[in-house]
């Protein structure tokens, strides 16, 4: 057990993806002392999915939560290896920045900036319920049984909570891929009257680039002038820039896909769920 001082704050956030560290650097920032929680303090600020920021519908909110003093444009200008502005020929309505990264430095960096920010305090746990009494909030309990003492809880768990993976027929709780998720805590939540859900996504299998003959792909190179996320940054990217490659399907492929249609969870009925388009699609 942590002494009372030491286990006192005026907010904690429970994880440390995108949401988790903006929200936690936010409160540290405006003077609250602020602890993040999170099952690996080697994974703050990982990403999961595809390793970019920004693009249709998603890069204007960059921009806003750099304009609010958050880190994550900051962030991808500092570890971008490639800049495009998307929808260029149609009005500058639906233009919009998307900028690939480099997974691994963009991780570091955003760990760097989070466990040197005044006033925050990282700790590898997890949280297994909340205190409540009189309905308002007085803590948290973590699985090692530790009570932190707070008034104010932000809940960014991303798909760890409750979270489960399908690869075909097979499916297991999992946070992402070789992490653990957070059971406890979703128990908790329903107990005392939340409503639960679950949200899906997809991932694409990552490939070993060795393994791929560039030739027969067409190349899609970054912006010429490339246009930065933060307003803060000056000059062009600190990186030097890659190129994508754009591959496309044939009949051949679609086959192969309605060949396997009944071991795919999303057709079987494993997952029942009915949501927005996402990717990878077909």
């Amino acid at each position: 057990m942590f002494g009372a001082e030491e286990n006192s704050f005026e907010v904690v956030v429970i994880g440390a993806g995108h949401a988790g560290c903006e929200a936690a650097l936010a409160c540290a920032r405006m003077g609250c002392r602020t602890l993040m929680l999170t099952m690996n303090v080697d994974s703050i600020g990982a990403m999961s999915c595809n390793p970019a920021i920004g693009g249709l519908a998603k890069g204007h909110l960059v921009k806003e939560i750099d304009a609010l003093g958050g880190e994550m444009a900051k962030n991808i200008d500092a570890t971008g290896i490639q800049f495009r502005r998307l929808n260029t020929r149609k009005g500058p309505a639906v233009w919009s920045s998307r900028a690939q990264s480099d997974r691994l430095l963009y991780r570091l960096r955003m760990k760097k900036v989070v466990e040197s920010q005044d006033g925050l305090e990282v700790r590898q746990a997890v949280a297994d319920r909340l205190v409540v009494s009189n309905g308002r909030i007085t803590g948290l309990v973590t699985s090692l049984g530790d009570e932190i003492e707070t008034t104010r809880v932000i809940i960014a768990t991303g798909t760890f909570l409750n979270g489960l993976i399908h690869i075909g027929l097979k499916s297991f709780p999992a946070g992402r891929m070789g992490d653990a998720p957070s059971l406890s805590l979703p128990q908790h939540l329903r107990q005392i009257g939340l409503r639960m859900g679950r949200m899906k996504t997809g991932t694409t299998p990552r490939l070993d680039g060795g393994t791929i003959d560039y030739a027969g792909l067409s190349e899609q190179r970054g912006d010429d002038q490339p246009v930065m996320f933060s307003f803060s940054s000056k000059g062009g990217p600190a990186l030097p820039q890659r190129s994508c490659h754009i591959a496309h399907t044939s009949e051949a492929t679609h086959a192969i896909i309605r060949d396997g249609c009944d071991r795919s969870p999303m057709y079987n009925g494993i997952i029942e769920g009915v949501g927005a388009r996402y990717c990878p699609s077909i």
